[in-house]
C-alpha cells in the first residue's frame, strides 16, 4: 500500500528521482532548485539511495558530468533553474543531439533582467527548441509521479531523448501538499532494470564522441531526432496509462481536458495556475456559462492533434500565458495553439492573456475575469494582461 506524507515540491521531485535509482547525480545549487539536490544528498548519506553524488563547481559542469555518465551507460539525474539553465546551455543542447536519456528537473524561475528570484517558466520555455522533451506539471503529486515516468519515456528505444520535468518555483517547489509515495517494488517493476539502448563508452572500443559532422550526416541526425520526438507523443500517452494501471493515477497523457465534453468555450492553461482556473470554470458553470479547460502538459513535442481535437467544437478560446514571447505581443503558448489550429483550418475567436510574471499570483478572480472575456469573445487584437486592481 502506498504511503503518504505532506511535502513541498522539491522534496517530491527528490523522492521521485530517488525511486528511479539513478546511478549518477550532479547539480549545482540555485534558488529555487537548491533543496532538490540537498534532499538527494541526504538520501545518499542516510543509505536510502545508492548513487554517485557529485558536487560540481557550476551548472555547465553538472550537465557535462551527467552527459559523460549517460554516455558510459549510467542512469542520471540533475536539476536547475533560470540562470543555471542558461549557463549549461552548450552541454544541454549536446545532450539532446547525442540522444541521451537524461532526466532533469527545471524548477521554473524568471530570467534576468531585472533581477528576480521568483517563479515563472520563461527559463525552460526559452530553450524549448533545444531538442529535449518538456513536461509541465500542476501540483506536487504530479511532480513525484512524472519524475518516475520521465525515465520510462526517455529510455524508450524509440525515443532516447533527454527530458525536463518543469514545475513552478515557490508555488510548487516550496509549498506543501499531501503526496502519495509509490512503493519501491512497483516502481522497480514499472521501470525495469536500466539497459542502455545507445552506444556507450567502452575502453576496449575507443571512439570519438561528437566529431565534426558534415551537412549530409547532420540532416539525417536531425531527421531522426524529430522522428524520435514524434514517437514520444505516443510513448507519453502509453506511459500515463501504464502508470495508472499500477498506481491508480492518470494525468491525461499529453493534455488534460476538464469539463470539455459539452463546452462551448475553453480556457487553456499550463502549470500550477491550472488549479485556480479549474475553480473558475466550476464557478462559471454554476452561473450558466458553458466553458471547459484544457491543460497543456507537454510543450515538446507539441501535441498538435490533441489540441485540435480538444478545441474542435468550441466557439472561442483563451490562453493564459505565464511568459512572454519577445518580438510578439503574446505569450508562447498562445502562438503554439494558434499555429496548430491554423494547420487544421479551424478559425475561431481567440484571446491571449499574460499574467503571473515574476511570481505574481494568478488568482481565482483573474481566472473568472478571463473566462468572462472568453465567453463574450470576438477576435482580440491586443493581449490582455491579468493584473491586480
Amino acid at each position: 500500500m502506498q504511503s503518504f506524507d505532506v511535502m513541498n515540491g522539491n522534496r517530491a521531485a527528490a523522492i521521485g528521482a530517488s525511486l528511479a535509482k539513478p546511478d549518477v547525480i550532479a547539480a549545482y545549487p540555485i534558488t529555487p532548485q537548491t533543496p532538490v539536490v540537498e534532499y538527494l544528498t541526504q538520501f545518499v548519506a542516510d543509505g536510502v539511495l545508492e548513487s554517485a553524488m557529485s558536487e560540481v563547481e557550476s551548472e555547465l559542469t553538472a550537465m557535462s558530468m551527467v552527459t559523460g555518465a549517460s554516455l558510459a551507460g549510467a542512469r542520471t539525474f540533475t536539476a536547475t533553474s533560470s540562470q543555471g539553465l542558461a549557463l549549461m546551455y552548450e552541454p544541454y543542447f549536446r545532450a539532446s543531439t547525442l540522444r541521451l536519456p537524461i532526466v532533469m528537473a527545471i524548477v521554473n524561475r524568471e530570467m534576468i533582467s531585472p533581477q528576480t528570484v521568483w517563479g515563472g517558466p520563461q527559463d525552460s520555455i526559452s530553450v524549448r527548441d533545444s531538442g529535449w522533451l518538456q513536461i509541465y506539471v500542476e501540483d506536487n503529486q504530479e511532480i513525484m509521479d512524472m519524475m518516475i515516468q520521465a525515465y520510462k519515456i526517455a529510455e524508450n528505444e524509440g525515443v532516447l531523448l533527454p527530458i525536463n520535468i518543469c514545475y513552478d518555483g515557490f508555488y510548487l517547489s516550496h509549498m506543501t501538499e499531501k503526496v502519495f509515495i509509490p512503493e519501491q517494488e512497483k516502481v522497480d517493476a514499472f521501470l525495469g532494470r536500466y539497459q542502455p539502448n545507445h552506444i556507450i563508452l567502452d575502453p576496449s572500443r575507443p571512439m570519438a564522441v561528437d566529431p565534426l559532422t558534415n551537412g549530409e550526416l547532420l540532416m539525417n541526425y536531425r531527421y531522426l531526432h524529430l522522428e524520435a520526438q514524434q514517437n514520444a507523443l505516443q510513448v507519453i500517452e502509453e506511459t500515463d496509462k501504464e502508470f495508472e494501471s499500477l498506481f491508480g493515477r492518470s494525468y491525461g497523457g499529453l493534455i488534460e481536458s476538464y469539463r470539455m465534453e459539452d463546452a462551448e468555450y475553453a480556457i487553456i492553461t499550463m502549470g500550477s495556475m491550472t488549479g485556480a482556473a479549474k475553480e473558475a470554470v466550476d464557478f462559471a458553470r454554476q452561473n450558466g456559462k458553458s466553458i471547459g479547460l484544457v491543460k497543456l502538459r507537454v510543450l515538446r513535442p507539441f501535441p498538435k492533434s490533441k489540441i485540435i481535437e480538444a478545441l474542435s467544437k468550441v466557439k472561442a478560446f483563451g490562453v493564459v500565458d505565464r511568459n512572454v514571447s519577445f518580438g510578439w505581443n503574446t505569450g508562447v503558448i498562445y502562438q503554439e495553439i494558434k499555429s496548430a489550429l491554423y494547420e487544421s483550418g479551424q478559425f475561431m475567436p481567440s484571446i491571449p492573456f499574460i499574467g503571473g510574471l515574476g511570481g505574481e499570483d494568478l488568482t481565482l478572480d483573474m481566472m473568472i475575469e478571463a473566462i468572462e472575456t472568453i465567453c463574450h469573445a470576438s477576435e482580440s487584437k491586443e493581449t490582455i494582461w491579468l493584473t491586480r486592481e
